[in-house]
């Protein structure tokens, strides 16, 4: 009987070894299968259109080694004669730089990258995840919108898409940075996912948009190719793209320079860097004295922050205002400053939009905000008006009100009206505010006063004593106006904490961010919002 039982007990393990080798054998087969993603000949046409696989995207994304997948077996509801690998999707998290970030990748190889229940369910778990850890996510974006007939009916309005947690945290965690990849034509949910996005970068050759061509053209009979609908120049005139790259892997590298600028999340502080110089030192020579003459803002920035660490924010959209990221001795800042070559910097809808959102950006993930007038009002007139100017205006300078982060403005040459206001002016409590010694500050520039405010006077002049009267009556109330203007007034009022020569504007605006911050922690823990 011992015999036996030992005996037996030995075909038992062999047993329960040979069936868990066989097991072992299927395991391996399934992930093969995922890792396969469309097949050979899917993979070979993808590669044929210039795009990277899913798979080649997170390898190139991700530090080495350090990718964890999850639901890479995951298969669709509706089963097809040709398997479809995680049901076109790829989750997981690895690290960026050292720092663990989700990731949520299409793959276009495997049925165009379609949307179907199971992958969105995968994508709401990773999203869960990510929030709820407080780890930032990726989002790679290459689809071709929903699947049929896995969305058909009924179904669609069964999908497993919760809107509460697929765009933001819903236990009370703190928000976390999304960063976005357009690498191909993206509908559908790619494009909901560009859209939940605080920074998306697109190639070249990508489009985004809420429906592609083959449903816009049968369901409105709007003829366009993908370029036309949303290529980058639509997209980023739309403001649904911050930033046009040529390669993937210049994609890549921007998200990761994004999310270097910002903390894993908003209860967290932003990092810090080693301080560098700026890159140039010139700058009373970069910005003219004439309130008309033109000049790029651009080459301001250089002289502000450290060099080499301004990353721009959506400079297509609204272009009359520049955002970008940068950082100052060392430390990561959001800049907003005038650009007197579009419009002579003056504030329209789409800029005041634009605005908006990156002071939001800025305030949610504890980044001071550092403002550079160069401002001669908000635009008006009829276009204007019918764009959504009053909202636009009252939307952005009350979310810059409510900022509570550092804020620190800069009156450079000129501070207009409702566009100095927009632009952190002293009503929306800055806690710093200066001007260079040649700014001009006021209700509207001098001549446009002076024809507002004079303008019967000055015809009546025009009249009785003929147009040499009325040119030096009316220089004589320019001169007024220009005095009054100047920034003495404005600084003996505490108008202004202070004017500065313009050398000394990087050192001014990174003590006033230290000051500004005290021994509180420099993070706001905000969490978004209109």
């Amino acid at each position: 009987m011992p015999v036996e039982h030992a005996g037996g007990r030995a075909n038992g393990v062999s047993t329960s070894r040979a069936g868990m080798d066989a097991a072992q054998a299927e395991l391996d087969r399934r992930r093969t299968a995922a890792e396969a993603m469309g097949g050979e000949q899917a993979i070979a046409r993808h590669h044929a259109s210039g795009r990277l696989t899913v798979r080649e995207r997170v390898g190139a994304l991700v530090d080495a080694g350090t990718w964890f997948e999850i639901g890479a077996l995951a298969e669709p509801e509706i089963r097809r004669e040709k398997p479809v690998p995680g049901d076109a999707v790829v989750t997981g998290f690895g690290t960026l730089d050292g720092r663990r970030v989700g990731v949520i990748g299409i793959d276009a190889t495997a049925v165009a990258g379609t949307t179907a229940p199971i992958s969105m369910r995968k994508q709401g778990r990773l999203i869960e995840h990510a929030q709820r850890g407080g780890f930032p996510l990726v989002l790679l974006c290459d689809a071709d919108g929903g699947r049929m007939p896995d969305v058909m009916g009924w179904r669609f309005s069964g999908l497993p898409l919760d809107f509460t947690s697929f765009l933001g945290a819903t236990d009370g965690s703190p928000a976390v940075p999304r960063a976005a990849a357009v690498l191909g034509p993206s509908y559908g949910d790619s494009a909901l996912h560009a859209a939940t996005a605080h920074y998306v970068v697109m190639t070249r050759g990508s489009s985004v948009a809420l429906s592609g061509p083959s449903v816009v053209e049968p369901a409105i009979g709007e003829r366009l190719t993908d370029d036309e609908l949303g290529g980058p120049e639509a997209a980023t005139a739309a403001g649904n793209a911050h930033l046009v790259v040529d390669t993937e892997h210049d994609a890549l590298a921007a998200l990761g320079a994004f999310l270097s600028y910002l903390p894993s999340n908003a209860a967290l502080p932003a990092p810090v860097s080693e301080p560098v110089a700026p890159a140039r030192t010139d700058l009373a020579d970069v910005v003219p004295t004439g309130a008309r003459a033109g000049y790029d803002m651009r080459e301001v920035l250089p002289a502000v922050a450290d060099a080499e660490s301004v990353l721009p924010w959506a400079d297509g959209w609204g272009p009359s205002l520049l955002c970008a990221l940068a950082r100052i001795e060392g430390r990561p800042v959001g800049i907003v400053a005038n650009q007197p070559l579009v419009r002579a910097g003056a504030l329209d809808p789409e800029s005041l939009a634009k605005e908006h959102d990156f002071v939001d950006l800025c305030d949610t993930f504890g980044l001071p905000l550092v403002f550079l007038h160069d401002v001669p009002g908000l635009m008006i007139g009829s276009q204007a008006e019918r764009a959504g100017i009053l909202h636009a205006y009252e939307r952005t300078v009350s979310r810059i009100a409510r900022a509570a982060v550092p804020r620190v403005g800069v009156v450079l040459r000129k501070a207009y009206g409702g566009g100095h206001f927009a632009m952190g002016g002293r009503p929306t409590r800055p806690d710093f505010l200066y001007a260079w010694p040649t700014a001009e500050m006021g209700f509207m520039a001098p001549e446009t006063g002076i024809r507002t405010v004079h303008r019967r006077a000055l015809d009546r002049l025009l009249e009785e004593d003929g147009p040499e009267a009325r040119d030096a009556r009316a220089a004589e109330l320019t001169a007024e106006w220009v005095a009054e203007s100047e920034p003495w007034e404005a600084a003996a009022h505490l108008s202004l904490d202070d004017v500065i020569a313009p050398a000394a504007t990087r050192h001014v605006v990174a003590t006033s961010i230290e000051i500004a911050w005290g021994e509180r922690p420099r993070r706001t823990g905000h969490q978004g919002g209109t």
